[in-house]
């Protein structure tokens, strides 16, 4: 640890348990995405406290804050904010039970289930010490909390509503995201980190008729089923065996009863990918098997497809993850550790991508480590350690939020100190 550091991170101590209480809070009263009104009054507010110069609704919610503070490089940190639809099965004693309406006019229930709620407490606290530390390092630091990033389109969102406008021009962008490994623990990974995603929407159109008349019917849901056995091979038999992808039907939709062969049916696809070339490879594969399909039952229309949710790639500059490596290997010891690629999504990138400056993600742990441990032992990870969208993902709040706000700090200080 440099002096530098330990100087700003001197006062955690002060801000721990005011970023402990904002978790709870935050975690208990989760929105939805491009809903995170009150996450984004709460975090203005303390944006404000601290000394920064404050741009809210950039993007719909987002909130930006920019300390000015002499000469030097420009840093951006980024969080984001936004909740799932999803129930909590936690049984935290501050476990959301809030509903809120999704874009379709649903009521769904909403929960924290991504780490989101870790992300702003870590930053805002992040944001405090490097304020009140402010002698100990020169430059501008700009604090990003970003709405909408479980849709894909909040970043860009806010790069859309002007968002380059607010600042200098950054030197880099960091950005982390808690995920079930032991708490305490920090990964970095040069190059493809996360991967691209798309989803897609694709419906089937048939002929409908009797159960017991499937002769004048055109079935949809047979058409479906053959179409989402083919579509396991695309990964298998079309991709190196070298090259990582990902291709899951998470939705199949037809039909009302039992003895109604309906009219259509509708396929809900998504796909990872870390490379243009195998992401434009299996886009293709997947349309060309349902044609073919459609084709081979006679279809009297052609299938619709919808791409939505689309992530971009999030591939880590080398010398920019070199860098904030280093720095984590001073702090941390041999909690910081490499590691490999994730096949989570992330629109974070399209942030510096537009800026057209470099960047890097990492990852903290957010799991009890004595917990994982025995996981660990019994082979039971997969079954035991409950993974983000979970219902029952949980991170401990320590030493996950120190992990969390020390890294930020220590990255920030690898470039404001320099």
């Amino acid at each position: 640890m440099t002096s530098v550091e330990s100087s700003v991170l001197a006062g955690l101590g002060s801000t721990r348990p005011w970023q402990e209480e904002l978790y709870r809070d935050v975690h208990a009263h989760p929105e939805l995405s491009h809903q995170e009104t009150r996450t984004a009054g709460l975090v203005a507010e303390r944006l404000r406290g601290a000394g920064f110069e404050v741009h809210e609704g950039v993007g719909g919610t987002g909130v930006v804050g920019v300390l000015r503070n002499g000469d030097g490089a420009t840093v951006l940190l980024r969080a984001d904010m936004d909740a799932l639809p999803v129930r909590e099965a936690t049984g935290l004693p501050y476990a959301s039970e809030v509903t809120g309406t999704d874009a379709a006019g649903n009521e769904v229930p909403v929960m924290h289930a991504c780490g989101h709620d870790v992300h702003v407490a870590c930053l805002a606290g992040a944001a405090q010490l490097l304020a009140d530390g402010r002698e100990h390092w020169s430059g501008t630091l700009v604090t990003l909390f970003q709405p909408a990033e479980e849709v894909g389109d909040g970043a860009r969102r806010m790069v859309e509503d002007g968002l380059a406008a607010l600042f200098p021009t950054p030197q880099v962008a960091l950005g982390q995201h808690v995920m079930p490994a032991p708490a305490g623990r920090v990964g970095t990974h040069a190059g493809a980190a996360l991967s691209a995603a798309d989803s897609m929407r694709i419906t089937l159109h048939g002929r409908g008729a009797h159960g017991s008349m499937p002769q004048a019917a055109i079935d949809p849901v047979v058409l479906a089923a053959m179409i989402v056995v083919r579509l396991q091979t695309v990964v298998s038999r079309e991709i190196p065996p070298g090259e990582t992808a990902v291709l899951t039907v998470g939705s199949i939709q037809a039909g009302t009863k039992s003895n109604v062969i309906p009219e259509s049916a509708t396929l809900q696809l998504n796909v990872r990918t870390f490379s243009d070339a195998t992401r434009t490879t299996i886009l293709g594969a997947i349309e060309r098997i349902v044609r073919a399909e459609c084709a081979a039952s006679d279809c009297p229309e052609e299938p619709e497809f919808e791409l939505f949710d689309r992530f971009p790639l999030t591939a880590n500059d080398e010398a920019t993850t070199q860098r904030v490596a280093g720095a984590f290997a001073d702090f941390f010891g041999e909690q910081a550790q490499p590691v490999g690629q994730q096949s989570a999504s992330e629109d974070f990138s399209d942030i510096p991508s537009a800026l057209g400056v470099p960047y890097t993600y990492w990852f903290i742990g957010g799991m009890d480590a004595m917990v994982y441990a025995a996981a660990e032992q019994a082979g039971r990870v997969a079954q035991d350690i409950p993974v983000n969208h979970s219902a029952r993902f949980a991170p401990v709040i320590q030493p996950t939020l120190d992990t969390g706000t020390q890294a930020l700090v220590v990255a920030a200080l690898a470039w404001l100190a320099a």
